[in-house]
């Protein structure tokens, strides 16, 4: 299926970056579109069978979807792509086509993704002067996600793609004891 979620997504980064779209910010409102629908499609299993069930008849499943779209302020790019997913039967794709469509979108603008783990969790400004370390090491703008892992000591480790920065306390500790046996 993460096949057919590419597909999707390849085909959703073409129509918001084309020539003819409306400014990049379209991009990026997309985006956030899409998300918000996804968040309200995760909260209730009824509405995900619904959509899902052919008993419901197509039209009545658009009209929900167009009621739905209202209050999320849902533009015209981002409904008819939930249309088209509607009409194929994969909505349940959503949350993997919106991964993949995030990817795409930051490979066409030169965003390096980067994970990163620490020990406890980072405030905003932490985060921040993170990235901006990140950014100097990459050599590029990164989009960092946070994630927490209790077992390390202390530090931070960040993956960039297939390169990883060990800036943890168990890491330091093992390049020290591998230049005291050198």
């Amino acid at each position: 299926m993460a096949a057919v979620a590419v597909r999707y997504a390849r085909a959703l980064t073409q129509v918001v970056t084309r020539p003819d779209a409306p400014v990049p910010a379209s991009r990026d409102a997309v985006r956030e579109e899409l998300r918000s629908f996804l968040a309200v499609l995760e909260s209730s299993a009824e509405l995900r069978n619904v959509l899902a069930t052919p008993a419901v008849p197509a039209a009545q499943r658009r009209a929900l979807i167009e009621r739905l779209g209202q209050p999320l302020a849902l533009s015209r790019t981002s409904l008819n792509f939930l249309f088209v997913l509607l009409d194929h039967r994969r909505m349940n794709l959503l949350a993997g086509i919106l991964d993949s469509f995030e990817r795409m979108l930051d490979e066409r603008e030169g965003i390096a993704r980067a994970e990163v783990t620490t020990a406890a969790g980072l405030n905003d400004g932490q985060q921040q002067l993170l990235r901006q370390a990140l950014e100097t090491m990459a050599g590029r703008r990164v989009r960092a996600q946070f994630g927490v892992d209790p077992g390390l000591l202390g530090g931070a480790i960040a993956r960039i793609g297939s390169t990883v920065y060990d800036g943890s306390v168990r890491g330091q500790l093992r390049r020290i004891r591998q230049r005291l046996s050198e």
